[in-house]
């Protein structure tokens, strides 16, 4: 280990009952130091945060922060000692103003016995810090306004104000534009220029690589080792995380292209989605590309049910189908993964077996009665047909990895027998292992009839993984691609609003 380390970790051993989180781990990070932490979901990541937090003690081992040994640790002292953690769900209070959410817990006062604000103090040293890093946010207006990377910067903001020494940043990225990843990005450069550490988890690897100093690697609970970023690449980084080489990044099989499973004609949401029309096959794979506000998750949701439509018609195998919300969507064999898996497609604080089989709650109620022997039954074949990781279906979904949640969404939709799974944002926040897991979940539905319906912001994922690609632009469909032989170019030229793609490449 370093002498000059701001964070040591020695030999730390993290087991909970029936599960070995981490197993002799050991890492350092400097002052001034982005520090890449990468791993596969499950992979002990989310486990080794909580324990420098304080929100988790080790079973095992020690460790050190700025010289002294942390013991007895515990969310608010590691706070007290200059480490902020910046999670993927955000940790903001939306009705209060920025300024308020930077001074959170700690509120300047002027009469402290009352408990009277000093709200001009808190507005203008919140103004101040926000000009520091560049950010034109007004420290007045309601969290809740602004949009997601606002509200990231505003975390960050307050790590700041708190002068922290260690920024934690789990998957700071995932629900960014390519804009706002990009100021992020530069907003971290220059925290490290100012001796602020960073840890920088991620499961974009071309980020880590960009941004960090050193790279950290975690696998099945251990470290496997840390590595100067000149010293190590991409496809490095991946075979340690993995153990093993990924040659095929998007393992797409082509399945056989059988009759026609949706037809949807002008579906209409006015200011949202114009008169979008598509239609999708057994055995298909098609994609929706677009920017960010181009309507392709609204056009899933009018689809759905879950948001009201001013027209359109939707045909399922050729009937048309009246939808008017969820529940017909599923009675009409139509499954939505939504990309809010934690927020929207799962109950956290239940298990397995309960958000398995919670759609398809009437198959298992005889008379007044429910059946959870079978349910349970259903529950554990899925958790060994998906290799879900857990030690049983009473896991709580909140305690799996990302990869393993959207598996459990996955289980839910194939005990109600849905013939159209439509998938938005599939491997958003997992990691490459769980993302080719996904992929064959995907191979497999189209293989055995279904037809799937993928909705992505990963541009390459779009075209390694579909047949055909429906590209939106400001609520329509601006271009229609064959997945084989579509260029990114095209994609981007078709997501900007430009359809004569011909043209602009000559």
């Amino acid at each position: 280990m370093e002498q000059d380390a701001l964070l040591r970790i020695q030999k730390v051993t993290k087991i909970f009952p029936g599960v070995v989180a981490l197993k002799d781990v050991s890492f350092d990070v400097r002052a001034g130091e982005v520090h890449g932490l990468c791993g596969e979901n499950g992979a002990g990541k989310s486990t080794i945060i909580k324990v420098i937090t304080g929100a988790h003690a080790p079973t095992e081992g020690e460790v050190f922060f700025d010289g002294q040994k942390m013991e007895n640790v515990t969310p608010h002292y590691s706070m007290s000692l200059g480490i902020a953690c910046i999670y993927q769900e955000l940790n903001l209070v939306p009705h209060m103003t920025v300024a308020e959410n930077i001074y959170l817990g700690r509120e300047a006062v002027i009469q402290k016995q009352l408990g009277w604000l000093n709200r001009d103090e808190m507005k203008h040293a919140a103004h101040k810090v926000l000009q520091t890093l560049g950010l034109d946010i007004d420290p007045m207006v309601k969290v809740g306004t602004l949009g997601m990377g606002k509200q990231q910067m505003v975390e960050i903001a307050r790590a700041v104000r708190s002068e922290a020494k260690l920024i934690i940043m789990d998957e700071p990225t995932a629900a960014l534009s390519a804009h706002e990843a990009h100021e992020l990005l530069e907003i971290i450069r220059y925290l490290r220029a100012e001796g602020v550490a960073i840890i920088y988890i991620s499961h974009r690897l071309d980020e880590v690589k960009a941004i960090s100093d050193r790279v950290t690697i975690f696998r099945d609970g251990q470290s496997v080792g840390t590595f100067e970023n000149a010293a190590i690449t991409i496809d490095d980084i991946v075979k340690y995380m993995v153990g093993r080489d990924i040659t095929q990044k998007y393992p797409k099989v082509k399945a056989a292209i059988g009759k026609e499973m949706l037809r949807v004609e002008g579906l209409t949401r006015t200011g949202v989605i114009d008169g979008v029309s598509f239609t999708v096959h057994a055995g298909e794979v098609l994609g929706f590309a677009g920017l960010v506000g181009a309507g392709r998750t609204e056009t899933a949701r009018a689809l759905t049910g879950a948001d009201p439509i001013d027209g359109g018609t939707v045909f399922v195998e050729g009937r048309p189908v009246h939808i008017r919300n969820p529940r017909d969507s599923i009675g009409a064999g139509i499954a939505f993964l939504t990309e809010d898996r934690k927020g929207q497609g799962l109950i956290l604080i239940q298990d397995i077996e309960f958000n398995s089989t919670l759609v398809n709650l009437k198959q298992y109620i005889k008379r007044i009665l429910l059946n959870l022997k079978q349910a349970k039954i259903d529950a554990e074949k899925m958790v060994q047909d998906l290799r879900i990781r857990a030690p049983g279906v009473s896991m709580p979904a909140g305690n799996l990895s990302g990869g393993n949640q959207q598996k459990v969404v996955v289980a839910k939709w194939l005990l109600t027998r849905a013939k159209i799974f439509i998938f938005d944002e599939p491997t958003r926040g997992i990691d490459v292992g769980a993302k080719i897991e996904v992929y064959n979940l995907m191979n497999a539905l189209v293989k055995d009839g279904a037809a799937v319906l993928m909705i992505s912001s990963e541009m390459d994922e779009c075209m390694g993984m579909s047949d055909r690609i429906m590209v939106m632009h400001e609520g329509k469909i601006t271009a229609e691609f064959q997945g084989g032989s579509v260029t990114q170019e095209q994609i981007m030229y078709a997501a900007s609003g430009i359809t004569d793609t011909t043209k602009q490449e000559a």
